[in-house]
């Protein structure tokens, strides 16, 4: 069995897709985006198709290491994404060569189904407490929210109190019991990230995620020796070589790797792996497509220290589609209780439409985050 063709597609809202098809007619598919850089990131596929028209698709460990390691510059957003598309692609053929979820070749689940949480918003809102409990009624057990607008390195406690009074809308909607996981988004450095940790312990999150970015890793000690919050993060960061520093820093309780940008099935397994060695959780990054979001159940499936899935149907960046236009099989994503169950079908477990890509494709999306500034001009982070 030979690869013969590989395929990439722009789909809104900012999401890029890869299709590698075989001699034998199996079709793989993968989700190869870095947002706001997809035309990058597919290009970079294009580049990689000499590593992989002719070679055996199931051969995935060598056609990884061959990308990763005989390119001789590795890392980053756009390379590290690319390779993690071909990656979930490949094993979505491999999954379908031996008509079983991936899930079952990484050695069977340990879980029946997989908890998730819905986004709402959080930084602009409008009533994040109603939008909460709107969420707790359709079956959520848990959300997460955007903690604040713009901080800058020292900034007004009128912001924090802002920020404390909206986590505490959502505590008094939904109960005591609710899980309130809280996005700093790298917006805030550690002076602030101190102080608003501190002050949300009253309201018992279920974490608070990236509270600084992690090219200041070694700071979440301080953090976390600051707060009895438990500390998320990693959803910037490409290889467990990465996650080899963060973990060695300690002061992280939960990494979420993105199976879109941190290497794919492969890595991620092994990332994961690696944490529960640590005792730390895994939450995987997913405000993204189906195609990701199936690879992600796919790693929950077989990892221990899986905890809860993060996913995008709902949230505010998904505009003129979302997740489950671009699948056949809408009823295996389907929520119950604030859960999903694994995959069934066999590969990754989605079923694409492919007529609806290519369709998609002929007007390509060009979607940019925001740029934000400071009162006085400056940038700041979004």
């Amino acid at each position: 069995m030979k690869i013969i063709e590989v395929n990439t597609y722009f789909v809104r809202p900012r999401w890029g897709f890869v299709e590698i098809i075989t001699d034998d007619g199996f079709t793989g598919w993968g989700e190869a985006v870095l947002e706001g850089h997809a035309a990058a990131v597919l290009a970079c596929v294009q580049e990689y198709k000499d590593y992989l028209i002719g070679a055996d698709p199931q051969r995935i460990q060598d056609i990884w290491s061959t990308i990763h390691r005989a390119g001789f510059y590795r890392g980053g957003g756009v390379l590290m994404s690319a390779l993690s598309g071909i990656d979930q692609a490949l094993w979505d053929i491999k999954g379908k060569i031996y008509g079983a979820p991936v899930w079952q070749l990484l050695g069977g689940a340990c879980r029946d189904s997989m908890k998730v949480y819905s986004w709402i918003g959080g930084d602009r809102p409008s009533d994040v407490g109603a939008a909460a409990l709107e969420k707790k009624n359709a079956g959520f057990s848990a959300v997460k929210m955007n903690a604040t607008e713009e901080l800058q390195m020292i900034d007004t406690y009128d912001k924090v109190d802002a920020v404390l009074e909206r986590v505490a809308a959502i505590r008094e909607a939904c109960g005591k019991h609710f899980g309130i996981a809280i996005d700093f988004h790298g917006r805030v450095h550690k002076p602030m990230a101190k102080v608003l940790a501190k002050k949300l312990e009253e309201f018992d999150p279920m974490f608070i995620e990236e509270p600084v970015l992690c090219e200041n890793m070694e700071v979440f000690s301080e953090i976390a020796a600051a707060c009895n919050v438990p500390i998320a993060t990693g959803e910037r960061l490409f290889t467990k070589y990465d996650f080899k520093r963060l973990l060695a820093c300690g002061g992280v309780d939960i990494i979420q790797p993105d199976l879109s940008h941190a290497g794919g099935i492969s890595e991620v397994h092994k990332i994961g792996a690696m944490a529960e060695a640590y005792d730390v959780a895994l939450a995987p990054h997913c405000p993204l497509g189906p195609i990701a979001l199936a690879a992600c159940l796919c790693v929950d499936a077989v990892s221990y220290n899986a905890v809860i899935q993060e996913q995008s149907i709902g949230i505010h960046y998904n505009v003129g589609k979302s997740v489950l236009d671009y699948v056949h099989n809408q009823d295996d994503f389907r929520f119950v209780d604030g859960y999903v169950q694994l995959p069934r079908l066999p590969g990754l477990g989605v079923d694409v439409n492919r007529e609806l890509v290519i369709e998609e494709n002929r007007t390509p999306h060009n979607w940019k985050n925001p740029v934000w500034r400071h009162r006085d001009g400056s940038v700041a982070e979004w």
